[in-house]
This record gives C-alpha cells, sequence and structure tokens, in this order.
C-alpha cells in the first residue's frame, strides 16, 4: 500500500503544543462528542517519534472514516509506565524498552512487539543571535550537563575560554525522557547522569521556546522539531573528534553525526494487536512509514527494516532485542542485523 501525499506542515508542531498545554492527550481529526463505541487507538510516549505517529493518524484517520487515534507526548519513560499497566495499546520510544519497564510489563501481563520506524539526529540548538558558537565537542557538552557542572559551571566561558562571561542557560528534556536518557548517556556516558538545574519540559515545543527567546540558552531535542523552527534557532555541529559535523539527515545516513543519531521505536501491545482497528493500523503505520518519516524530517529506515517489522508485527515476535543494550552509536546496517537476528 502506498501511501497518499500528506498534507502535513512543520508549523503544525507550534499548534499541536499549544493543544498538549491544555490536554494530556492530543485527539487527532474526529470530534470530541464521538460515540463511546468509535474504535479507538491510544498511543502515548516520546515527543521526538511523536511527529511520525501523528502524521500515521492523521492520514490513515482520513483514510479510514469512523477510527480514531489519540497520541499524547508524556515522554518515552512515561509512556511506558501506561502502557506496561495496559492503559495504552502502542508506546512511542526514542530509546529501548528499559528492564525495570520490561519487569512492570511482565507484572502486569502485557507482552509486546519491538518495532524500529525511523532514525533521529539528536540536535543541540543555540538562539539566532549567539555569535560565538560555531560547533562544540561532545566534552564540552558534557561539561555543560555533567552533574559535577551542577551550580558550578554557570557561564558560557566556564566551557571554552573564548566564549563570553555570560550567564549559560541549559533547556532539555524531563526525566521521562528517552531523549533524556539517550543524550545523557552519549555525552556523560550513563543514562540519567546529569546535572538538574537546568530548565526541563517533556514538550520539545517548550524547550523550542525556551531557547528562541535567550540570547544566552542552549538545548537540545529531536531534529524534526529543529528542522520546523530552524527560523528561531541554529544548530551546532558536534566534534566527536573528527571535526565538526551538522546534525542532518544525510549525515545520519552516512555515520558521520556521532555519538547523536539514535533510532526511533513504536511497541504495540500484542493484546490490543488482536484489535481490528488496531491491527489495521499498525500495518498502516509500516506501510507508509518511508514517506511519512520523510516528510516530517526524520530519516527513514531500509524498505528491508520495514518488511522485518512488517513479519514480526504479523508473526508476534514478542520482546525486545534492544533492551539493555547500549544503542549510543548503533548505525541502521547495525540495527538491521539485530532485527534480522529476532
Amino acid at each position: 500500500m502506498v501511501a497518499s501525499k500528506m498534507k502535513y506542515k512543520p508549523n503544525r508542531f507550534t499548534f499541536m503544543s499549544a493543544i498538549a498545554m491544555v490536554a494530556a492527550t492530543v485527539a487527532l481529526a474526529m470530534p470530541a462528542v464521538k460515540s463511546q463505541t468509535t474504535p479507538t487507538v491510544k498511543i502515548d510516549g516520546s515527543s521526538t517519534v511523536f511527529p511520525i505517529t501523528e502524521a500515521v493518524a492523521e492520514d490513515f484517520q482520513n483514510a479510514n472514516r469512523g477510527m480514531r487515534v489519540t497520541v499524547g507526548i508524556s515522554g518515552t519513560g512515561g509512556g511506558f509506565k501506561k502502557f506496561c499497566t495496559g492503559e495504552t495499546d502502542i508506546s512511542n520510544a526514542s530509546r529501548p524498552i528499559k528492564a525495570e519497564e520490561m519487569e512492570t510489563c511482565k507484572k502486569n501481563g502485557i507482552q509486546y512487539m519491538e518495532l524500529p520506524v525511523a532514525y533521529d539526529a539528536l540536535t543541540v540548538v543555540v538562539h539566532p543571535q549567539n555569535n560565538w558558537v560555531s560547533s562544540i565537542t561532545v566534552a564540552e557538552l558534557k561539561k555543560m550537563w555533567e552533574p559535577a557542572a551542577q551550580g558550578k559551571i554557570t557561564k558560557w566561558n566556564q566551557v571554552r575560554s573564548s566564549w563570553p562571561d555570560a550567564p549559560l542557560k541549559l533547556f532539555g528534556p524531563g526525566a521521562d525522557s528517552g531523549t533524556f536518557d539517550y543524550f545523557t548517556e552519549a555525552v556523560n556516558g550513563k543514562s540519567k547522569e546529569s546535572r538538574t538545574d537546568y530548565t526541563p519540559s517533556e514538550d520539545d515545543n517548550v524547550l523550542v521556546q525556551g531557547v528562541s527567546r535567550d540570547r544566552n540558552a542552549i538545548g537540545y531535542f529531536g531534529f524534526a522539531y529543529y528542522e520546523a523552527n530552524k527560523r528561531r534557532l541554529k544548530a551546532v555541529p558536534i566534534d566527536n573528534g573528527k571535526g565538526p559535523v551538522m546534525p542532518s539527515l544525510e549525515n545520519v545516513k552516512n555515520n558521520t553525526y556521532t555519538p547523536l543519531s539514535r533510532p526511533l521505536f513504536i511497541y504495540v501491545s500484542a493484546k490490543s494487536a488482536d484489535r481490528p482497528e488496531v491491527k489495521q493500523f499498525v500495518e498502516y503505520y509500516l506501510n507508509n512509514a518511508p514517506a511519512l518519516v520523510s516528510e516530517v524530517k526524520y530519516v527513514p529506515l531500509p524498505d528491508r527494516a520495514y518488511e522485518l517489522a512488517r513479519d514480526h508485527f504479523q508473526n508476534k515476535k514478542f520482546g525486545s532485542v534492544f533492551a539493555n543494550r547500549n544503542t549510543v552509536g548503533v548505525r541502521i546496517e547495525e540495527l538491521m542485523q539485530l532485527e534480522a537476528s529476532q
């Protein structure tokens, strides 16, 4: 099945942010007065994966009148909390499921299928009027964000002496975010190890607003949110020892944007997958992912990866091949090898 061209536009990020601040979940393209019997697919989790799933949900509902899909953005960790207690059918995740989350799912009888859907270039951004940062090293990011920096590294010139004697304003995802987990592991060496004296939010649009309003700010989030707001932000090239590399779709594909390239996932409840609306939605997602992933400015996986995902879903291959595995620096080719071995 080939997707019709979506009418998705990047400025929907701002629109959806306004909705997210009013409601816990975003109901897409369906009136609130719909009948209680309307077939509904409930999704929550990563704000990074949200643009992909939101685009799929909108297109799916346009093609299947009478079905409803709700998409929440409580963060990867927050999404798994709901998923592993049976509150949702699908969980968006910007990192693999953790051992403790697997245990909660097991305790509650929740089996699941793990389906990679895209790649992301986690993006470090500053204010457009920031004229001193032309690139940043991973070591300098660590100097900013490690726990030891709390209350001590508070000015730009403490990170690099040639930078100004100006306050360092940090914006980043909250502790329930998979982006937070991945960034802290890639930069600080251990997941969730971070200073806490920064402005956090599970909603990446809030982080966009924070950085875009403060000349001394720096923050990080998924590439799609930068692409949707590039007039308000400046992306920072990352130097991992081989020279500065800009976040871009091409640099994710050619494996030069390290260590901040990462896979994105959806997790589907096995019990939910028995319902026709959920089965139909997931099949639609995997069949149309390449076009829609590209449309919201992430990197689609090779066609073979989606074939493997469809096979795993149809044959109900439960569990995770990525859990408890360090996914920092995992290349697309390596991801496919892991998937093929499942």
